[in-house]
């Protein structure tokens, strides 16, 4: 990465933010290249790139006169993981809006693909269930071996909107929870009960089985997530939403 683009990335970084915490609200006309430059000691080369991946975000529209700040519900999807690291603990309901996302993808992808799968690929997906419950008692442990087989579920589905998006979304939560340090604490029990159900469901090809089971999943993880950035509150003094 040139200095040139280092310093635009650091300027579009700077400004997003101040964005996303309302410094400047929809509507609002946004400051001009020079202004940018001499606030940052940037040259106009470096600002322009800057303005133009807040263009591409959503988070302005250039016009002529200047650029204008935009409504943040019209921005595009990359700017949830900053949205989630604005502060040192995530908004719950925007976790809860991921989840939730995250709970219908994945209840799609697996019902499609048990429909579809193959021989082969039912038997990879019972041998990673296997591997999972050998992980029921250590929530932390079994991310790996469900990462891998919510992959292989997604490529069997063959959704290739779902799985972009997903990739996507996905991708900054997981780096936003872990800045964060959250972890929700889900028990064993629960986590048993998910496999056996994804074990008989596979077996029988029951799609709807599995999509059901992975709904409850998620319902649970939800409230589990919910409770530890509440903990987590409490523990720094903060209040959440």
């Amino acid at each position: 990465m040139s200095g040139n683009n280092t310093i635009s990335h650091e300027i579009s970084g700077i400004m997003r933010d101040e964005i996303l915490l309302q410094r400047y609200r929809s509507g609002d006309r946004f400051p001009s290249e020079r202004d940018l430059a001499s606030r940052f000691d940037a040259s106009r080369g470096a600002v322009r790139e800057a303005l133009s991946h807040l263009d591409q975000l959503g988070l302005i529209r250039s016009l002529p006169g200047g650029a204008r700040v935009q409504p943040i519900d019209s921005a595009s999807i990359g700017i949830l993981g900053p949205l989630m690291r604005l502060k040192q603990l995530p908004d719950p309901e925007l976790v809860d809006q991921f989840i939730q996302t995250f709970a219908a993808f994945t209840s799609l992808n697996i019902k499609n693909a048990i429909e579809k799968a193959n021989g082969a690929e039912l038997i990879q997906m019972k041998g990673l269930v296997v591997e999972m419950i050998s992980y029921s008692d250590n929530f932390e442990a079994l991310q790996p071996s469900m990462r891998e087989f919510l992959e292989l579920v997604s490529g069997i589905s063959g959704n290739l909107v779902v799985r972009l998006i997903g990739n996507d979304l996905k991708a900054q939560f997981v780096e936003a929870m872990m800045q964060s340090g959250i972890k929700p604490n889900m028990s064993e029990s629960s986590l048993r009960c998910l496999f056996n159900d994804l074990q008989a469901s596979i077996s029988r090809r029951d799609s709807e089985k599995a999509s059901v089971a992975f709904g409850k999943h998620f319902e649970e993880l939800r409230q589990a997530t919910r409770t530890a950035i509440e903990q987590a509150s409490q523990n720094s003094g903060r209040k959440i939403a």
